[in-house]
């Protein structure tokens, strides 16, 4: 009887009406929804779960189509239009509630994804790019017209922090001529730099700027005497000028020389590396994988002036004991023998091996042991002074031999020079001493 009154209070139209004919539609692809009263039976309605379309069908043709019959049971249809009334306005409420912003409320982003290499290459730049700073340098010059003495840049070139004191790093050939000199730190704040000091020789120089300590992140710094060809390295630098640019490679060969450009002394274990090395990178670090400093980047080789990947950086076991010398003293104390020597080719058209002494003044080391210069007699004829053959039993071919063997020692040192004097080869025994505006 209740569900006699229960179907009696439907309207008519909920009812079917007996021996009405079962209406039928056609649907192309249509939606899947479960008889509830009866298991066993699948009818079509248009609501729910989309039903795999039939292949076969592919073609659009009514008397192919499934057909679309109305259920037979007034209740399962009564709970099915129940079951999408609640579910409609559950979801409503859903995102009447929700604080979604419309426009990106069913928009899904995908996070971007790094490789593991490429996250220790960000990371890595992110935490040195602090240290490194943009030095210009700056000349004075007098307009042509006005006469009016100006200051403007002549060149520009990279370095890095050093400690919390202030000192920075750079080579020397970036601050070579310069008048005034400008340090700008990563966040753009500009400082004017006093140079502490420089060594020619090793192209290498220190300044200092008067900055709040919390500006200044010192570069942790590493090793050189370890290193191995094939390792990855990383450039920081401004090179033409662009500040903070990243520049990746591997170490193409160790040991090798090059010159200083300011005194032509060589400069040896100079590390050659592939990274892009361009003008503007001079003065920045080289770093390995694990963000230490491992160099200078100094020179590169290349007919063009551009990075034709061979860069040459100073080691940073070198770099290390100059600028504790030039931070404590303000000059670096190298020993020198105190003589000038013929160029190499020359020493080679006479068809010997060896350092032709030219001149050898009587107040420096070697002209205080008794080494012999070249001069010419009363008669004009050339009489050739001692060649050095060899220092401390060690051969000496060339010039850069013995810049090489002098590098190894101290001020103070006693060394034997043996020299060719005429037919006869003689040894000397000279202590060396700095040069005379460094003592």
């Amino acid at each position: 009887m209740a569900a006699a009154a229960a179907f009696s209070l439907l309207p008519s139209s909920l009812s079917r009406p007996p021996k009405r004919p079962p209406t039928s539609f056609f649907l192309s692809k249509s939606i899947s929804f479960h008889n509830f009263s009866n298991p066993t039976r699948h009818f079509r309605y248009p609501i729910f779960s989309l039903l795999h379309h039939n292949k076969k069908h592919s073609q659009f043709s009514p008397s192919i189509l499934p057909k679309l019959p109305v259920p037979s049971n007034p209740f399962a249809s009564i709970c099915e239009s129940l079951l999408v009334f609640s579910t409609s306005v559950l979801l409503s409420f859903a995102l009447f509630v929700t604080d979604v912003d419309p426009a990106v409320a069913f928009v899904v982003t995908t996070p971007r994804k790094l490789q593991t290499d490429e996250l220790a290459t960000v990371r890595l730049f992110q935490e040195n790019t602090p240290s490194v700073v943009y030095i210009t340098n700056l000349a004075v010059r007098q307009d042509a017209f006005t006469l009016d003495v100006l200051e403007v840049p002549q060149g520009s070139g990279s370095g890095f922090v050093w400690d919390k004191d202030g000192h920075i790093v750079t080579n020397y050939h970036v601050i070579r001529g310069a008048s005034d000199l400008r340090v700008t730190l990563a966040d753009q704040t500009t400082f004017d730099a006093k140079v502490v000091g420089f060594d020619q020789d090793k192209d290498v120089a220190v300044l200092s700027i008067d900055a709040p300590k919390d500006k200044l992140r010192p570069i942790p710094v590493g090793i050189s005497a370890d290193l191995l060809v094939g390792q990855k390295v990383f450039a920081i630098g401004n090179p033409f000028g662009l500040d903070h640019t990243l520049t990746t490679g591997v170490i193409s060969g160790l040991r090798r020389e090059i010159s200083s450009a300011a005194t032509g002394r060589p400069i040896q274990d100079v590390i050659q590396t592939d990274a892009a090395i361009n003008p503007g990178n001079s003065g920045g670090p080289l770093l390995d994988s694990s963000g230490n400093l491992i160099g200078i980047n100094t020179a590169i080789y290349s007919p063009s002036g551009a990075s034709s990947g061979v860069g040459f950086s100073i080691p940073v076991d070198t770099v290390s004991g100059i600028v504790d010398q030039l931070v404590r003293f303000g000059k670096v104390t190298r020993p020198i023998l105190g003589i000038k020597f013929a160029p190499d080719q020359s020493v080679e058209q006479l068809g010997v091996s060896g350092v032709l002494v030219l001149d050898a003044p009587a107040n420096g080391p070697a002209g205080k042991a008794g080494l012999l210069p070249t001069k010419r007699d009363a008669y004009g004829r050339l009489i050739l002074g001692d060649i050095i053959t060899s220092v401390n039993g060690k051969k000496v071919t060339n010039g850069s031999d013995l810049y090489r063997i002098l590098d190894q020692c101290k001020v103070g040192d006693k060394v034997t020079v043996e020299v060719l004097r005429g037919d006869h080869m003689e040894k000397i025994p000279v202590i060396l001493e700095p040069k005379p505006d460094e003592s």
